[in-house]
């Protein structure tokens, strides 16, 4: 949009937790360009003023590990979850395999456009659909230009299909990559499936496409114990060493889920400076394996929140919450608090910065203006300064403006650009069609 857009009379929360209020923010160039105190900040002419009323802005939320399509295909249903772990893959992979990219389109854009209205900024997909590869991605990415919400997207490649396939579709996923290297909202990362799926020299041609591309790579680490013990059978080691062995473990790394690491490995993938992308709720549905989350958060800060395709990210902080609680009452996590915000602000703004390259996260003078104003009147303690329990208030709070790189997309609880029933529909007609042909019964 040309010219400025104006957000008068906010509350917006610091650094440090306390809360302003009476405060403006001055937009422009996709960046925040003034914060001051809402009476020094008049309307000009020609600008978009956002009558904020005393309501909160924050930052915009990241979905640090998302299946936006295939959490559609396979809802978790109780008769899904408890099938063996080899049969859910095999289903999800038959599923997907028969994806056109013209359902892949609809779903991801209905996926879109529902995380906006849930205040999400950018989200991170892991897509499946080796049928076309270069076609699935590109409708993804058109799909959130669209919309206007920022998207890394990389497809599940694994071994399973055979070496030539595999390559292919990495080489796909490659091209993707280089198209979208320096793209403002959507930026390419080379995805895999998980150690246990992929030969030694499919990522080794990871490995070596990520060093030369400088691009990131986005997989499940460790996912189950199925994971750990077909690569310790087949390769002689556990998941993290050998995928840092493989030079698959680094800053350019975003590693999902990380269900079945221990202590040691958490301190490994510290050294490494990956990004881990954690699914608690997602997690409480699964099989039973070594409970990472303390082993991650004791020994890393790079860490985040992702939905894995199920379910809200506020629903996967109150996962975390209740995680957290339990290990902060054996006496070995002195601020659960923080460490939540860490799982759904820090972290995830870290990962965003990144990316784009620009500081985000903040609402601070030449951060990225990716901006989320909530039907939140906060209330502050008057000796500090500190708004009890924001986070938890913001969960239950509807998402009134969503402002992505300085373009709003949702005003006043509304979707701008689309119809989100038209979406809803088209999604639907894109699940009946996959689902006849898959004949899942």
């Amino acid at each position: 949009m040309e010219g400025r857009l104006l957000l008068k009379n906010c509350a917006v929360s610091r650094a440090d937790g306390r809360v302003r209020t009476a405060m403006a923010l001055v937009v422009q160039d996709g960046l925040i360009r003034k914060v001051a105190p809402d009476a020094e900040v008049p309307v000009l002419p020609g600008d978009w003023e956002v009558a904020c009323r005393g309501r909160l802005v924050a930052a915009g939320l990241v979905d640090c590990h998302s299946h936006l399509v295939g959490g559609q295909l396979l809802p978790p249903t109780g008769n899904f979850l408890l099938r063996p772990p080899h049969d859910r893959m095999e289903r999800r992979q038959h599923v997907a395999s028969l994806l056109t990219v013209g359902e892949v389109e609809a779903l991801t854009r209905f996926a879109l456009a529902r995380a906006l209205r849930e205040g999400l900024s950018l989200v991170v997909e892991h897509v499946e659909a080796p049928a076309d590869v270069a076609g699935a991605l590109a409708v993804q990415a058109r799909a959130a230009q669209q919309l206007g919400i920022r998207l890394v997207t990389g497809h599940i490649t694994h071994s399973f299909s055979g070496e030539a396939a595999a390559l292919a579709c990495l080489e796909a996923n490659a091209e993707f990559v280089q198209r979208h290297r320096v793209h403002p909202w959507v930026r390419g990362a080379l995805g895999f499936q998980s150690s246990h799926s992929c030969e030694d020299g499919l990522l080794r041609r990871v490995s070596a496409l990520s060093k030369e591309l400088e691009a990131f790579v986005l997989f499940h680490l460790a996912e189950s114990e199925e994971d750990l013990a077909a690569t310790y059978t087949r390769h002689g080691k556990r998941v993290v060493p050998r995928l840092e062995e493989l030079g698959l473990l680094g800053p350019r790394t975003i590693a999902a889920r990380a269900r079945s690491i221990d202590a040691a490995e958490a301190t490994r993938l510290a050294a490494t400076g990956a990004f881990v992308a954690l699914s608690p709720r997602a997690h409480l549905t699964s099989e039973r394996t070594a409970d990472s989350l303390e082993a991650v958060l004791t020994r890393h800060h790079l860490v985040g929140l992702g939905t894995s395709g199920h379910g809200t990210l506020w629903e996967e902080a109150l996962a975390a919450l209740m995680g957290l609680l339990r290990i902060a009452r054996t006496g070995r996590l002195p601020d659960p608090d923080s460490a939540l915000a860490q799982l759904l602000v820090s972290g995830p703004s870290e990962l965003r910065t990144r990316v784009f390259g620009v500081p985000s996260g903040g609402l601070e003078e030449g951060s990225l203006a990716d901006l989320v104003v909530y039907d939140y009147v906060p209330v502050a303690d008057p000796q500090t300064g500190y708004s009890p329990h924001l986070l938890g208030q913001l969960a239950r709070s509807r998402v009134a403006w969503n402002i992505v790189n300085g373009r709003v997309a949702v005003r006043e609880g509304q979707l701008l650009g689309a119809d989100y029933l038209e979406l809803a529909t088209a999604a639907a007609a894109a699940l009946t069609s996959v689902w006849n042909r898959a004949s899942l019964g």
